[in-house]
Formats: C-alpha cells, sequence, structure tokens
C-alpha cells in the first residue's frame, strides 16, 4: 500500500475502507467520536452546523442523531468522501462544499456548531492559528467549535513512545503490518500535529475564553471552545 501524491487522492483512496481503517489504526476513536454530541452545552440546538473535513460522515452521523432537523454544510477535500455522505444523508437537509480548508470562505456570525474530526492536522501551525481565528468569527455566540484528534507536536519527547503504543494498537487489528507501514507513511507526509496546550493558546488568542477537554487519553483527545 502506497500514499499517494496530495491529501485529496489519499482520502479518495482511503474512503473505500474508512470507518473500519479508523476504528482499527485511532486508539479510541469511538469515544472521540461520541464526544462530539456527549459534551455539549445544556439547552444547545444548533440551527446550523459545519462539519470540517467530514470524511465519510461518522461525525455528522452521531450529531444527526440528537439534531436531525438542524442544517448541515459538510466540507472535505475529498470528491469520493462527499459521494460516500450524500448516499448517507439524502433524507436530510445538508449541504456539501469540496474544498480545502484554506480556501473555504467562512460566513461570518453564522455557524451555531463546527466540528472536525481528525482532520486538523492536516494543517500545520500557522494555519491551525488563522483557521481558529476564522471560526471563531464564524460562530454566533454561544457557538461551540469541538474537534478530536492526535494532539502532540513531533518534537515533543514523548513522541516516540506515543508511537510505540500506537504500533502496537495497530499491529494487534493488523497483523501483517503493512497497515502500520502505509500509516506512517502517511503520517510523516501530510500530518502536522501539534500538542493540545499550544492549540489552547490559539484559541484563546482567536477570542475563545471557554475552552474544555472533555475526553482525554493520553495525547487523542477532544477540545470543545464555545464563543461566549
Amino acid at each position: 500500500m502506497r500514499i499517494e501524491k496530495n491529501i485529496e487522492k489519499e482520502f479518495n483512496v482511503f474512503s473505500k475502507d474508512y470507518t473500519s481503517d479508523m476504528i482499527g489504526c485511532v486508539p479510541h476513536y469511538s469515544k472521540l467520536v461520541s464526544a462530539f454530541t456527549s459534551y455539549l452545552p445544556k439547552n444547545f440546538i444548533p440551527k446550523y452546523i459545519l462539519d470540517l473535513g467530514c470524511g465519510n460522515g461518522n461525525v455528522t452521523s452521531k450529531i444527526l442523531q440528537l439534531f436531525p432537523e438542524s442544517n448541515f454544510t459538510l466540507l472535505d477535500a475529498s470528491q469520493e468522501m462527499i459521494t460516500l455522505c450524500k448516499a448517507r444523508f439524502k433524507t436530510y437537509k445538508v449541504k456539501y462544499v469540496k474544498s480545502y480548508f484554506n480556501d473555504y470562505r467562512f460566513k461570518s456570525d453564522y455557524y451555531n456548531l463546527i466540528t472536525a474530526g481528525f482532520s486538523l492536522h492536516h494543517c500545520d501551525s500557522e494555519e491551525k492559528k488563522s483557521l481558529f481565528k476564522r471560526i471563531y468569527k464564524s460562530l454566533k455566540k454561544g457557538g461551540v467549535f469541538s474537534f478530536s484528534d492526535l494532539m502532540v507536536n513531533k518534537n515533543k519527547p514523548e513522541h516516540s513512545k506515543l508511537l510505540k503504543e500506537w504500533e502496537a494498537f495497530v499491529n494487534r487489528n493488523f497483523p501483517d503490518g503493512e497497515k502500520w507501514e502505509w500509516l506512517m507513511e502517511h503520517y510523516n507526509e501530510f500530518d502536522y500535529p501539534d500538542d493540545y496546550t499550544d492549540q489552547m493558546q490559539w484559541l484563546k488568542e482567536a477570542g475563545f475564553t471557554i475552552i474544555n477537554l472533555p475526553f482525554k487519553e493520553n495525547y487523542w483527545i477532544n477540545i470543545q471552545a464555545v464563543k461566549s
């Protein structure tokens, strides 16, 4: 299994077995997806929801269970992922945008909930800082930004230990080792994880004052930021 030339083509290929691969490759995947609905503010009913890097729609599917009447915008760079979502959510109020984050023009003061499931690690540090500012401006007052991901800087001393634990997890699920080899090729080429403490600081700089860690297991983390 070889990686593709860019992230769009990479995820066009990855879309074929997305959910099973994510469960087998991402520790705590189910809990990190559940975090998008388990820790929302009391009496929170979002009318407009944006899912950044929607993938095959696993995060949206979870949110739809709570808010089936909400208006969703699903954004992804992969046409194959969008096609999967269109088939999955054809009876709901969903708009689709094929775009990279940096190219997307966020509506100001519009969304009540913005989510990103395992997608922000494709942005480098400066891109995350810029994106957080755009997300803050795009949320209405009381709006929530929630994202789940691996949040550790590759230069941090703990990173090597995490890789060993991660490798053991993946190889238990895919014993031939091929999946781990592909995952690391992808990780080295396309992934730019940042430590959660840095990202919390960037959220503060963007304007968020309420920032929580609803789920944290090692560096597999969900962050929730509220625009007060």
